[in-house]
């Protein structure tokens, strides 16, 4: 038998991923001591099973501790395996040394949870200057894209949708999700004519001035990048766009910054929990544990 457990709020992707699978979701006693420190005593009987443990790394430090003790604790008890599934995954973004004196945080978090976890799955991690997790992870590590539920929901939901890339860089990413969902998408051209002078134009803009854009990213955490995007495409003479991020970081205020601009609405997967979930990514999830580690 498979038994899902989750130390964070992610209980509803959970018990999502738990029925599709046809498994249970085991109990915790989780507390902390008066000094921090984490008290966990598994209420189940885990010996000779397959444990997935389902947690966002989304402010990863505490979860992190907590997760390598719940590991050891399940193996202590007899579990056979115990596979992380971190829909959001932390510590990509430092995947070089840019100045010196630093370390390269990415590489280190990765031996870490591989000393831990028999198998890792995420949803979209920030793959920049690394190629695959298989890089700098030494345990079966996958990666999984929201494409397909992104684009499902956009469908679904966006009236006349138009996806807008704000730079060459997302080109790949809406061309999927466009290609995917037979939607238009346009990449926005940059002129700069100064440090401080930019023009941004929206190709073929006449052909969709009744179309909603959408804007897509894989990660919304200051939402900058989508205010001045929004205000270039209200000058264009587009409607307000729908922002669509796979994981919902959001930075203090920024939330209510994206709201208070030239923005309709701002909706996000449940990698992360938050208010603006909307698109749900336990089918993508349990369809994959299926076809590889659910017994």
């Amino acid at each position: 038998m498979t038994i899902l457990f989750t130390l964070s709020d992610n209980d509803d992707l959970v018990s999502c991923i738990a029925s599709q699978l046809n498994a249970k979701v085991g109990r915790i006693n989780h507390r902390l001591f008066p000094d921090g420190e984490t008290y966990l005593q598994v209420l189940d009987d885990v010996a000779e099973q397959d444990i997935i443990i389902v947690n966002d790394l989304h402010q990863p430090n505490s979860k992190t501790v907590e997760l390598i003790l719940l590991s050891h604790t399940l193996k202590s008890l007899g579990a056979v395996s115990v596979g992380l599934v971190a829909p959001y995954l932390a510590y990509m973004r430092q995947d070089k040394v840019f100045h010196p004196g630093e370390g390269i945080s990415s590489h280190y978090y990765a031996q870490l949870l591989s000393d831990h976890f028999d198998w890792l799955v995420t949803v979209d991690p920030h793959l920049h200057r690394i190629d695959s997790l298989s890089d700098i992870y030494h345990i079966p590590a996958h990666t999984l894209h929201a494409t397909v539920p992104v684009a499902n929901w956009i469908v679904q939901n966006v009236e006349k949708p138009l996806l807008i890339g704000p730079d060459s860089e997302s080109e790949q990413w809406v061309k999927a999700i466009g290609q995917h969902a037979n939607i238009d998408f346009e990449v926005l051209t940059k002129v700069r004519h100064g440090d401080h002078d930019v023009e941004v134009s929206v190709p073929n803009i006449e052909a969709y001035l009744n179309h909603t854009p959408v804007l897509v990213d894989d990660i919304i955490s200051t939402g900058r990048t989508m205010i001045e995007t929004a205000n270039h495409l209200e000058k264009a003479g587009l409607k307000a766009p729908v922002c669509v991020a796979v994981h919902a970081v959001f930075a203090p205020n920024a939330i209510e910054q994206m709201t208070a601009s030239h923005i309709g609405r701002v909706v996000s997967a449940n990698s992360i929990v938050h208010d603006s979930n909307a698109i749900d990514l336990s089918e993508l999830i349990a369809d994959f544990i299926k076809s590889h580690y659910s017994s």
